[in-house]
C-alpha cells in the first residue's frame, strides 16, 4: 500500500531541483535530502521495494513531507548541507556521510598562503566557499597558481627571518610560480596586491582585476613587449570565463531574511528564506486565508511579524519584493533589482508562486469544491481536445507487471472532474502470457466495455489510455470488437513527453505543459498509476508468499504476510539478521527462516 504521506503530496511535487524534508507524527524532522528531480526522488522512497532496513524504518515513520525548490543541483547540494548542519535530523546522521564541503583559505600570516581545507576554524584567516567539489577547488587553485604567483611553502616568513637570510629560493621561483618573498625578491605590498586579486576573483569581483590587467597590457604593447602583453591577454580571457558566485552560499551576504509573496483570489502564500553568515539555514512556506480585503503591503507585513515571532533569530536586513511603508523602522528594507540578493528573492518568489498554483489546482480537483471551477476545466478539456461533448465521465486505463510476472490492469473513473472511486476496477489478466502490454491493454479495455454493454450502463465521454500509439491501437481494436467505435472519444497519453495521440493520427497534440488541461489529464493518469501499482504489489506479495516463504517448514501464510509487511520483499527478508527476524515472528521461526536462506 502506498504511504499516506506520499499520497498527500505526490501531485504537488515538481520535476525541479530542490530539497525535501520528512517529518514524523510529532513534527520532528527525520531526514533532509537533495534531488535533481524532486518528483522522481521522493517517489523512489515509496514506489521501490529495494531499500535497506534503516530506509524502510524511516519511511514507516514519515507523517508529513515538505520541499523547497532551488534553481540548480548545485544550489540543492549546498542547501541540503546547510540545513543538515542546522537541524541534524536523525536519519541524516545515521545514513549520510558527514563530510563537509571544501573551502579555500587565505591564511592569516606574513605572506599568506592560499590552499584547500575542510576545517573552518576561528583563527582569523579568510575562508572562501564552500564549494561543491574538491575537483572544482583544485581547478581554482591551479588557476590562481598560474596567473597570480604566491608561495606554497610553510616557512615562517617574518621580517626578522627574511632579513637574517635564513632561506634560499626553491624550484617554484625558477618555474615562475613564486616571486621569492623568502629572500626579499618580493615586497609585502606587491604580495598583498596578489592576495587582493585572489579575494576579488573568488568573490566574483572581476571588474577591478580586468581593468588592472588591461592597463598593464597597454603598457606592454606601448613598449613593444608583445609576449608579455599576450600573457596578460591569456589571463583576461581566463578571468572572463571564470564564475565563482553561488545563489545559495556567498560570504558577503551576511544575515538576511528573504520573503517571497504570491497573492491569489482568497489566499496568500509567503515563502521565507533565512540567510545567516551567507548561508541558507532555513526555508518555510505558509498559506494565509484572506478574510478581509487588505493591501499586499499589509499582508506581507503581518506575515513577516509572524515569522519573526516564530523563528526568533531575526536578521536586521529584510529582502522583499516591494517596499513596506511602515512597521520596520529598525530594519534595513531592500528591494533588490539585480545581483545575489535578487537571485535569493527570485528563489523565494518562485516557491511562493509554485505553492499558490498547487493550492489552486488541488482546490479545483478535490471533492466538494466549486463546481463552477471544475466546469471551466472540463470545458477547456473539451475545447483543447476538440471533443463533441463535455467530458463529464472520464475513464483511464494502465497496465502493470513485474519482469513479465503478475500482469494486471487498472481503470479509474472521474465524474464531473472528481474521482468516482466506487467505479474503479482492477483486471487480472487472463489471456496474455509474458510481457505484452498491447495485448494486456486490449483485454482490459474489451472486458470493461463488453461488461458495460451487457449491463446497459452509461459509456464514458472520454477514454484515456496511458501509453503511446501501440497501446492506443490495441485499445481501439477492443473497442471496435465490441461495436463501440465512434461512440466514445479515445486518446493516448505518451509516457515520456506527455503528448496526446488520437486514433489514426500521425501527429501528436502537445498541450501547454503547466496548463490546466494537461495538469488535469496528468492527475487522472497519476491516479490510475497509484491504483494499479497498489493492486499489483498486493498480488505480487501474495504470489511471493505462496511461492517462496510458505516453502519454509513451519511458516504459514500469516507468518509470511507479517514478514513481507515488515521487510517489504523476500530479498530483504533473506538479508535480515536473526535479531530483526525475531522481532517479527519470534526466535523459533526466525531460526527456520535464517536456515532456509543460508541453504
Amino acid at each position: 500500500m502506498i504511504h499516506q504521506a506520499y499520497i498527500n503530496i505526490q501531485h504537488s511535487l515538481p520535476a525541479s531541483p530542490g530539497i525535501y524534508k520528512y517529518f514524523d507524527s510529532k513534527g520532528s524532522l527525520l531526514y533532509i535530502g537533495k534531488a535533481k528531480n524532486l518528483k522522481k526522488r521522493v517517489a523512489s522512497y515509496f514506489t521501490k521495494s529495494m531499500h535497506s532496513y534503516k530506509t524502510m524504518e524511516m519511511v514507516r515513520r514519515i507523517d508529513r513531507i515538505d520541499f523547497t525548490i532551488v534553481r540548480s543541483e548545485h544550489d540543492a547540494l549546498l542547501l541540503e548541507n546547510s540545513l543538515i548542519k542546522e537541524f541534524q535530523p536523525k536519519y541524516n546522521i545515521e545514513l549520510k556521510d558527514d563530510k563537509t564541503f571544501p573551502f579555500i583559505v587565505i591564511k592569516k600570516e606574513p605572506y599568506p598562503r592560499v590552499f584547500l581545507t575542510r576545517r573552518k576554524i576561528n583563527d582569523g584567516s579568510t575562508y572562501l566557499g564552500p564549494f561543491t567539489s574538491v575537483a572544482r577547488v583544485r581547478e581554482l587553485l591551479s588557476f590562481i597558481k598560474q596567473y597570480i604567483p604566491l608561495r606554497t611553502c610553510s616557512l615562517s616568513l617574518t621580517e626578522s627571518n627574511i632579513s637574517k637570510g635564513k632561506f634560499k629560493v626553491c624550484l617554484e621561483y625558477h618555474l615562475g610560480n613564486c616571486k621569492a618573498p623568502c629572500v626579499g625578491k618580493q615586497l609585502a605590498d606587491d604580495y598583498d596586491r596578489g592576495i587582493a586579486e585572489v579575494k576579488n576573483m573568488l568573490k566574483g569581483n572581476l571588474k577591478g582585476i580586468l581593468e588592472h590587467y588591461k592597463k598593464e597590457q597597454e603598457i606592454h604593447v606601448s613598449t613593444l613587449e608583445y609576449e608579455k602583453a599576450n600573457r596578460i591577454q591569456q589571463k583576461i580571457n581566463a578571468l572572463k570565463k571564470y564564475q565563482s558566485t553561488s545563489v545559495v552560499v556567498s560570504p558577503r551576504l551576511g544575515n538576511l531574511d528573504v520573503f517571497g509573496f504570491s497573492l491569489g483570489e482568497d489566499q496568500v502564500i509567503v515563502s521565507f528564506v533565512a540567510v545567516r553568515n551567507g548561508t541558507i539555514t532555513n526555508t518555510f512556506n505558509r498559506s494565509y486565508r484572506l478574510a478581509l480585503e487588505e493591501t499586499k503591503e499589509e499582508l506581507l507585513t503581518q506575515a513577516i511579524v509572524q515569522f519573526q515571532l516564530q523563528f526568533g533569530d531575526t536578521a536586521r536586513e529584510l529582502i522583499v519584493p516591494f517596499e513596506l511603508p511602515f512597521g520596520f523602522n529598525d530594519f534595513k528594507i531592500t528591494v533588490p533589482r539585480s545581483g545575489e540578493k535578487k537571485k535569493l528573492l527570485d528563489m523565494a518568489l518562485s516557491n511562493a508562486s509554485y505553492h499558490a498554483e498547487e493550492i489552486k489546482r488541488k482546490k479545483l480537483l478535490q471533492t466538494g469544491n466549486s463546481t463552477e471551477n471544475t466546469k471551466v476545466v472540463l470545458e477547456k478539456t473539451k475545447e483543447q481536445l476538440s471533443l463533441s461533448a463535455l467530458p463529464r465521465h472520464i475513464e483511464c486505463f494502465d497496465n502493470s507487471n513485474f519482469q513479465g510476472s503478475y500482469p494486471v490492469s487498472a481503470m479509474v473513473c472521474f465524474k464531473d472532474g472528481i474521482p468516482s472511486k466506487k467505479d474503479y476496477r482492477h483486471f487480472n489478466v487472463k489471456t496474455v502470457q509474458g510481457i505484452n502490454d498491447f495485448a494486456t491493454m486490449k483485454e482490459a479495455v474489451g472486458r470493461r466495455y463488453a461488461r458495460l454493454l451487457k449491463e446497459n450502463m452509461p459509456l464514458p465521454d472520454l477514454v484515456i489510455i496511458d501509453g503511446g500509439k501501440g497501446q492506443l491501437s490495441a485499445a481501439m481494436e477492443a473497442i471496435e470488437a465490441v461495436g463501440l467505435s465512434g461512440k466514445m472519444a479515445v486518446i493516448g497519453l505518451a509516457k515520456n513527453v506527455e503528448e496526446i495521440f488520437f486514433p489514426g493520427d500521425q501527429q501528436s497534440l502537445k498541450l501547454t505543459y503547466q496548463g490546466e488541461v494537461l495538469q488535469f489529464i496528468r492527475r487522472i493518469r497519476d491516479e490510475v498509476h497509484r491504483f494499479g501499482i497498489t493492486f499489483h504489489r498486493k498480488k505480487r506479495s501474495q504470489g511471493l508468499t505462496r511461492n517462496e516463504l510458505t516453502e519454509i517448514k513451519g511458516i504459514g501464510t500469516k507468518s509470511a504476510e507479517l514478514l513481507l509487511q515488515h521487510f517489504r520483499s523476500v530479498k530483504n527478508i533473506g538479508k535480515a539478521s536473526q535479531v530483526e527476524l525475531e522481532k517479527v515472528v519470534g526466535p523459533s521461526l526466525a531460526k527456520k527462516v535464517m536456515e532456509h536462506f543460508k541453504r
